[in-house]
């Protein structure tokens, strides 16, 4: 099988489209590198629906750890709480079982397909660490900024809104991009966790699991995930970064922080 036969086969195969079965024997590099990179889609579906999502009720979590009611503070500490201070893949197991438990008794049963279920766990679980990260720079947010404000008649929602929020994303959005990196390389645990992958229709850490079983030879597969990767999260970086220069647009060149990729080794 020539490259151009191999895309056409496997380009989409992630997602159900193109030749039903897997490859047997006599794996070449491009059959490889094409299948695995058709899981691509599913992490990039994971990732930017959870990113999406998570991003709106991390700002909710962390206004909401600010408050001075006891009725909303104290549940958005315990949220935080729980999807930080557990792993991520033992939050994926035990969403699986739950969610299975209640699919016996009848109800939702949608939620133990990996692209809901998985893409919950995502959910909360980037929601409390972008929460913590928001909350930090809510919290470091210059109080000349608020008295100057409030001097000039802005308050409540108009100050929040004009004054807390843009600098809060200002001082946030750094340590924001080091967490959508992870979010998208932790998007590999959804098929090693219980969530099962319908009809072979994996991600990219899936398809190289695969070839990895079929070949004895971890040496090719893993390395092209790896390849991936890196150019999935050059891409974040840019992206990332262009939207860190806007929020900083009014700032000189030399005082703007500057996006930086620091990986998380243990979380």
């Amino acid at each position: 099988m020539t490259c151009g036969e191999a895309f056409l086969a496997y380009a989409l195969r992630s997602i159900g489209i193109g030749e039903r079965l897997l490859p047997r024997s006599e794996f070449s590099l491009c059959q490889e590198a094409v299948l695995i990179g058709s899981g691509i889609l599913w992490n990039l579906y994971f990732g930017l629906l959870a990113l999406f999502f998570g991003f709106f009720i991390a700002n909710a979590v962390a206004v909401a750890k600010t408050s001075k009611h006891p009725w909303l503070r104290k549940p958005a500490d315990a949220f935080i709480l729980v999807f930080r201070g557990s792993p991520l893949f033992i939050q994926f197991f035990l969403a699986y079982f739950t969610f299975l438990a209640v699919k016996q008794q009848g109800y939702l049963p949608w939620l133990t397909a990996a692209q809901w279920g998985a893409l919950l766990v995502l959910i909360l679980n980037t929601s409390a660490y972008a929460a913590q990260i928001f909350h930090g720079a809510l919290m470091t947010v210059p109080k000349g900024d608020i008295e100057a404000a409030s001097a000039y008649g802005i308050t409540g929602w108009p100050l929040f809104r004009r004054i807390l929020w843009p600098t809060t994303m200002r001082l946030a959005w750094p340590s924001y991009t080091n967490e959508a990196i992870f979010l998208f390389q932790a998007t590999t645990l959804v098929f090693f966790s219980g969530f099962p992958a319908q009809g072979q229709q994996g991600d990219m850490l899936y398809y190289a699991n695969y070839f990895a079983d079929k070949t004895f030879n971890p040496f090719v597969p893993y390395p092209i995930v790896a390849v991936y990767f890196v150019i999935l999260t050059l891409g974040i970086i840019g992206i990332f970064g262009l939207v860190n220069k806007w929020l900083n647009r009014h700032i000189p060149q030399d005082l703007r922080r500057r996006v930086r990729y620091r990986p998380q080794l243990i979380r």
